[in-house]
């Protein structure tokens, strides 16, 4: 039998096991109070981008807790800044290709979108949105989407299989008929000659085919932001709707709603189960009808995709706080718009959720109900909205208000 240790030997034993013991607990308690915090800010439309007002989140942040885990994630809601965000946030590329604009042949436009992985992101407003029409050539008779069909080539040919496409703010009323034609369907007349484009086009539709349409969209997956649900046709439909903002006045309104009658026809003699009336048909001037019927996509809404492909849940899952707000936080806010998407992923997981904003107004209270725990102005003294705006003021506001904010999380905590 061994002899037993000297005790001397026993005591240092003893003694290391104790003090490895107080290290690990010491570690843990210090791994328990370290903050972590998501932050998903949406753009200061004319002044930050959503990550550049992240990072400014996060400045302010770090001054009031040096030792936080702050993640800073991009926020969009499908519309303006979409490309942006997701191309600088997920580390993709941007690409800027010459298509024809919402007036046709006789108009090319540089249409910029987002390329991540085989992802690519578009605004359709890009190719053929509104404020590409002067207001003295707006006819929604004449506007088309071929120059979407041109980007979405540019993107199979860069090898991109799946799409996002935000549908907001369009020129047009064509039904998607432009955009189905540049990818190669034939929309022909009863000469076999390829329709006219815009919707007044859509008079002379006769016959459809999808036989020369571009093989690689058999592979893809497209999903569409989309955030109105208006049906195709009727008196909620595109063309009544929306076609006075593009310059439809009343005749105008009842011809393109009865083309829009006559693609949906068509259209089902081709796909029988197209459905003009499901929600979201009509956006973008029926757009959404022809990327629903034709190319398959999934509706959704704006945010709804955008938290999807940025992943914002698993960057959420073990935070303690999480950050959202945009420009303006009012009643409008609580109706869906992108901070409210954040909230609600955030409550999923019981987070405690802050917002911060370069203005509030009154009626935002009903943020609150909709899931943002408290928020806050960004601007705290009198100024104007010029001032406010500037970038540099901008930055340094919010990183203001953050740090404050933060300063009282940090002695709640203590």
């Amino acid at each position: 039998e061994s002899e037993a240790p000297p005790a001397p030997f026993t005591s240092w034993l003893h003694k290391e096991i104790q003090d490895r013991e107080k290290q690990n607990m010491n570690q843990t308690k210090q791994e328990a109070k370290t903050l972590c915090v998501t932050v998903a800010v949406d753009s200061f439309k004319g002044s930050l981008s959503s990550l550049e007002a992240g990072e400014a989140v996060e400045e302010g942040i770090k001054r009031a807790c040096p030792d936080a885990k702050v993640r800073v994630r991009p926020l969009a809601d499908g519309g303006e800044g979409t490309v942006d965000a997701l191309a600088a946030g997920l580390g993709g590329e941007k690409h800027t290709v010459r298509v024809c604009g919402p007036l046709g042949r006789e108009q090319a436009v540089d249409c910029t979108y987002g390329v991540i992985g085989d992802l690519a992101v578009i605004e359709m407003a890009g190719a053929a949105g509104l404020p590409l029409v002067p207001k003295e050539k707006r006819n929604p008779l004449h506007t088309t989407t071929f120059g979407v069909g041109q980007v979405i080539g540019d993107a199979l040919d860069r090898g991109c299989r799946r799409f996002l496409i935000g549908i907001g703010g369009s020129a047009t009323n064509d039904g998607g008929a432009g955009m189905l034609q540049a990818l190669g369907f034939d929309l022909t007349d009863a000469d076999g000659n390829p329709i006219p484009g815009g919707a007044a086009g859509l008079f002379a539709l006769e016959h459809i085919s999808s036989a020369a349409a571009r093989p690689e969209l058999a592979a893809c997956a497209f999903r569409v932001a989309c955030d109105v649900n208006n049906p195709l046709c009727g008196e909620n439909g595109a063309s009544a709707i929306f076609g006075p903002q593009k310059g439809a006045d009343a005749q105008m309104v009842k011809q393109m709603d009865a083309g829009l009658r006559r693609f949906a026809e068509k259209t089902k003699e081709v796909f029988s189960g197209a459905d003009e009336n499901i929600p979201g048909s009509g956006a973008a001037g029926g757009l959404g009808f022809a990327l629903r019927t034709y190319l398959h996509a999934e509706l959704l809404s704006g945010v709804e995709v955008v938290l999807q492909e940025t992943k914002l849940e698993e960057a959420l899952k073990d935070a303690d706080v999480v950050v959202t707000g945009e420009g303006r936080l009012d009643g409008q806010t609580a109706m869906g718009k992108a901070p409210i998407g954040v909230a609600k992923l955030a409550k999923k997981h019981g987070k405690l959720v802050l917002a911060l904003a370069g203005g509030v107004t009154r009626d935002a209270r009903a943020c609150n109900d909709a899931g943002i725990d408290a928020f806050f102005p960004a601007v705290r003294g009198a100024c104007s909205l010029d001032e406010a705006m500037e970038p540099q003021n901008a930055r340094a506001n919010l990183a203001d208000a953050a740090e404050q904010a933060f300063r009282l999380i940090a002695a709640v905590r203590k």
